[in-house]
This record gives structure tokens, C-alpha cells and sequence, in this order.
């Protein structure tokens, strides 16, 4: 997502650009939400940017159930969950070439429609012979990437006890070390990857919508969360808090963090916000109402913020200044990542478009309606391949490799 799956949310994980290594190897898998490193910026290059009339060849496509979790790209395998449309979620897994299945792990989840569709919201995230997944009733699995058996599981709204938030978990596991990192609880929860023991765990608050985020703070490490409260991965401590209250206490956004200086949005007309925290204590530089994100994700590119509105439209800001420089009203709530300079767009009606990450205007150099229904799940590029999915669980595969 992460993507939060109403209307009133914004699933986001708005990364962290260029902090984190990244090896060749892995540059072109999209093993966990928002990729690599974080930030839904892929490194991959030499795709096709312009298509046939008709758009990219489809390769093929599957059902996977009511939900907005994204899909995670690892050795071969693409990993995605959703609910059968009552009781159960099934964790997913394909060959991500041809949409083979080779298994999938079902679990007693309810589909619990509130103002949506309901399902799951969270991307699986793959580290090494692992895949872990959170469902939004807290059920953490563990699952075995060969045959999908379960190593371990945790309920974290059992145990250590976290609060189910209004709409559910919404986020998505992150891997830090030996730590898989959640969040859940007023400042996240951290359990040790192998066991699924509980490492530490904040204050039994409810979480909001969306995804960790590890950064480094001088030779310090830290990890953000949507409440706008950075931790320390090893223990929980806190090491900077800053208040960014929002209304029903939706606080969806992931923070974007990116030479000292930390950006955030949010729905409901709250805004959005640019902070120092090169000096540890977080400082304003400025805040407005120039874009307020619900169920889109942030991308920072060469300065300049891409981003869908709660209004609908497509945007792009000034890192520095907050100033718009476009608007593009056709593209609904929809998601975006960023490759090699250019938007990848999925819009809320199904519309696969690529354009310049450019503050020079919304200048699409190729479109095409790839999927109908509601689309707000982000979409994914991975080894010449764009992965996009609906609402109603159907997943498409898309070749824009140009071979």
C-alpha cells in the first residue's frame, strides 16, 4: 500500500529516497511495499515507456480476492493477499512471470466492510526464505516462501496487545535487522523474525494506517511512524516526537524523510507539512493545504512531490516550498511510483498511464485502460513486468519490457 483501503484514509508508505543499499540483484525484485528502498522509486531502466494503441501485452492475470494489498516481487515469486468475500484471507503466491500458482495460505479473517470493500490492506514483505504478512485483525504470519507453511504467527491485538484502529491494520511488516517492525500500538511494535517473540511494543494507543519507516539519523538509526513519532529499532525508545493531530484520529501517511528534513500529509483537509529534523528536535518549515493524500502514495522525485489528492487529482509540489506546480484532475485517487524519471499511474478507474516525474506539467507519453472497478492499490514494476491490481481482487500482468 501500502494504501489505505477507504476513502477516509490514506495507506501510504511515503519512503525514504536513496537512504538504504540497495544490491544489483536486487534492484529489479520489489520484495516488500514501496520497494527496495523504501520509497516507490524503482531502479529499474530499459522498460517500455511507450505501448501499442491497445497498451502493453497482458502476460496473464488472476483473481485474488476483495482487498487493496499491493504485490511483492521476490526470486521469481509475486506475493498478495485477499478475502474470499466473507470469512477468510488468503496469502498468495504466483509465479511472477506467468501467474502460475505455486500455493497459497488461507486464514480465518473476516471481510468487515466499513464506507469500502473491506479485506486486506497490507503488502507481504520478503526477506530471505521468509514471507511475513499482517492481517487487520493483527494476525502476523510467518510463512515459509517455498510451500507457504506457517513458521510462526502472532496475534498482536492479543499479544502484546495492540489496539485494532477504527478501520484496521493497514500496514505493512518491515524487516530491520532481526526485527520485523509494525505499526501497531501508538509507536509501533517490534518481534523478533525468527520466533514471532515480541521485542518491544509502545503504548497501547490505537496505530493509524500505514507502514514503518527505518532512517538514518547521523550514526544513529531510527524508525518513523505515521504519528510522527521516531524510535529507536532496538528497544522502542523514543527519540523525537512531533504532534500532527487529524481529525477521527486518522493519522495515514507515512512520513517522507530525505536529507535531514521529514514531509507529511494527510486527508480531510488537514494538509500537509515540511520538517527539519537534521537537529533531532523536529522544527516547522512550512505547512498548508496544497495537498492532502488519503488513499495515494507520496513519491519524492529530483525535489519535487507526486501525489493523488483527496479531491481527486494528481499533483506535484515543491519539496522546499510546498508550492504547486500542476494539477491533473483525470487521474482520481489513484497510485504512482516513480522509474527511471517517469510516473507509473494507476488510475482510481483502471487507467495505466506513464508520464514525466517533471514539475513542467502532466504530460503522459503512454495510457491505457488495463483493469475497470475501483482502483487504489499502488501498482508495481519488477523485472520488465507492471503488476496492477482492484478492489475486487483482479490482478493483471503487464509486459513492458520492450523485448
Amino acid at each position: 500500500m501500502r494504501f489505505s483501503p477507504v476513502r477516509s484514509l490514506l495507506f501510504l508508505s511515503i519512503g525514504v529516497p536513496a537512504i538504504l543499499g540497495v544490491s544489483p540483484s536486487q534492484a529489479l525484485d520489489w520484495y516488500r511495499w514501496r520497494g527496495p528502498s523504501l520509497n516507490g522509486v524503482s531502479l529499474e531502466t530499459g522498460w517500455q515507456t511507450t505501448w501499442p494503441a491497445d497498451g502493453p501485452k497482458q502476460l496473464w492475470k488472476a483473481s485474488v480476492g476483495t482487498g487493496f494489498s499491493s504485490v511483492s516481487v521476490s526470486n521469481g515469486h509475486l506475493y498478495t493477499v485477499g478475502n474470499d468475500g466473507s470469512k477468510t484471507d488468503t496469502v498468495y503466491c504466483f509465479d511472477a512471470a506467468t501467474g502460475a500458482p505455486i500455493w497459497k495460505h488461507p486464514y480465518p479473517a473476516p471481510l468487515d466492510p466499513m464506507f469500502y470493500e473491506g479485506g486486506p490492506s497490507g503488502t507481504p514483505a520478503v526477506d530471505g526464505d521468509r514471507v511475513y504478512s499482517l492481517s487487520r485483525k493483527g494476525d502476523l504470519l510467518c510463512l515459509d516462501v517455498a510451500d507457504g507453511h506457517a513458521v510462526w504467527t502472532r496475534n498482536v491485538h492479543e499479544d502484546p496487545g495492540d489496539p485494532i484502529p477504527t478501520w484496521g491494520f493497514s500496514g505493512s511488516p518491515v524487516v530491520e535487522g532481526d526485527l520485523v517492525i509494525l505499526d501497531t500500538g501508538s509507536a509501533g511494535t517490534a518481534l523478533d523474525k525468527k520466533t514471532g517473540k515480541v521485542v518491544w511494543a509502545s503504548n497501547k494507543e490505537a496505530s493509524g494506517y500505514a507502514s514503518p519507516v527505518p532512517f538514518s539519523a547521523g550514526s544513529d538509526r531510527l524508525v518513523a511512524q505515521n504519528t510522527l513519532e521516531a524510535v529507536k529499532p532496538a528497544n522502542g525508545a523514543t527519540a523525537w516526537s512531533y504532534p500532527w493531530k487529524t481529525q477521527y484520529d486518522v493519522n495515514a501517511p507515512d512520513p517522507i524523510i530525505f536529507d535531514g528534513k521529514l514531509f507529511v500529509t494527510s486527508g480531510y483537509g488537514h494538509g500537509c507539512a515540511l520538517l527539519d529534523i537534521s537537529k533531532g528536535k523536529p522544527l516547522l518549515l512550512w505547512q498548508n493545504k496544497s495537498l492532502c493524500s488519503k488513499v495515494s502514495n507520496a513519491v519524492l522525485w529530483k525535489g519535487y512531490l507526486f501525489s493523488s489528492d483527496e479531491g481527486g487529482s494528481l499533483k506535484c509540489l515543491s519539496w522546499e516550498t510546498g508550492e504547486v506546480k500542476w494539477s491533473e484532475k483525470s487521474f482520481g485517487s489513484g497510485a504512482i511510483i516513480i522509474a527511471d524519471g517517469k510516473i507509473i499511474g494507476l488510475g482510481e478507474k483502471g487507467e495505466l498511464i506513464v508520464a514525466n516525474a517533471s514539475p513542467d506539467g502532466f504530460k503522459p507519453t503512454a495510457r491505457a485502460q488495463v483493469l475497470g472497478g475501483k482502483c487504489w492499490t499502488t501498482p508495481v514494476l519488477s523485472n520488465g513486468r507492471v503488476y496492477c491490481r482492484n478492489a475486487a481482487g483482479n490482478l493483471v500482468c503487464l509486459d513492458v519490457s520492450g523485448k
